[in-house]
């Protein structure tokens, strides 16, 4: 059964240049292949969610600019429904500009744009459709009033609330009990507890502390160590897959949707961290952020067992 997942969040247009390493401040580097591909943290998720078989409605802002047109393209092409994305007359798509060094670890600059512009009057709009979801995916990519709204109507529709808190930043405390799963990296997740998040123990210490504010389940996601599970009865660490990444970029995003997709389809939360690993690690092996993102039959088959590089290589 496929679920259906909204995601409101940000839509860019990403500018990629490969490198050997990423400059140094004020250092002048010549880099090799560049690329323009379409991302956003917001539209990476819900194309992964749309790729993984999910239905998938989005929420946001472009420019009514070439950019905007092309990010509005690629997501009708993968199946997201795209009616509540407004084109803005008054300001440009969201660009990131992103350096991928030689070992696939990448730096991000993002100017947002038109995503800075999304209203609470847009969430509104799509009221129907949210409500009506089984799971609302956000991230903080655009302004956190529009994040709280989305939340509020998700939660009093029993609607399963998913935030990606990046980029981190101090949050309303009466959005802790609109989230029944925060989804943060080690950064984010020594922001918003304001405790280190280093050791394992100090991940779940953090972990606790944020538990204690109102979520009810934290995944902290610890790139090629796996992820941290933590709610009120247990505490658990997941392996990451072993593999040679080409480009981390949208890896983080693939792991929020097949976490997503997986809970929306009624699997259980430690499979479902399972299905968000194996969609993370397929998407370091190709470069770019929408250009990478796996398939459903592809992660079916890492977690059947088969090699991820076999599974790239077969496609």
């Amino acid at each position: 059964m496929s679920a259906r997942i909204v995601v409101v969040g940000s839509l860019n247009m990403d500018l990629v240049i490969r490198a050997a390493h990423i400059p140094k401040p004020g250092e002048t580097i010549l880099g090799s292949e560049f690329q323009i591909i379409p991302g956003g943290k917001g539209a990476n998720q819900a194309v992964a969610a749309a790729r993984l078989g999910s239905q998938v409605s989005m929420v946001g802002r472009v420019g009514e600019d070439s950019f905007g047109d092309q990010l509005l393209h690629n997501l009708e092409m993968v199946g997201v429904d795209g009616k509540h994305i407004r084109q803005d007359p008054d300001a440009a798509s969201g660009v990131a500009l992103i350096v991928v060094d030689d070992q696939g670890e990448n730096s991000i600059v993002v100017a947002s744009g038109s995503n800075m512009q999304l209203t609470e009057e847009d969430v509104e709009a799509a009221e129907e459709v949210i409500s009506g979801a089984e799971v609302l995916i956000m991230q903080l990519e655009v302004p956190l009033q529009i994040v709280r709204r989305a939340a509020e109507i998700a939660h009093d529709n029993q609607v399963l609330v998913i935030l990606n808190p990046a980029p981190a930043m101090p949050l309303p405390s009466d959005l802790f009990g609109m989230v029944d799963l925060l989804i943060p990296n080690e950064s984010e997740t020594a922001i918003l507890s304001g405790l280190p998040a280093e050791s394992q123990i100090e991940m779940e210490t953090a972990a606790s502390f944020l538990l204690d504010l109102g979520i009810k389940t934290v995944v902290i996601t610890l790139g090629n160590r796996g992820a941290l599970m933590a709610n009120k009865n247990e505490v658990k660490m997941f392996s990451a897959y072993n593999v040679q990444p080409v480009d981390t970029t949208a890896a983080g995003d693939a792991f929020v949707a097949g976490l997503a997709v997986a809970l929306g389809m009624g699997k259980s939360l430690p499979d479902a961290i399972y299905w968000g690993n194996a969609a993370g690690a397929l998407a370091t092996l190709r470069f770019g952020a929408q250009t990478s993102l796996p398939t459903h039959q592809e992660v079916s088959r890492m977690l059947a067992g088969e090699k991820p590089e076999d599974i790239i290589r077969r496609e």
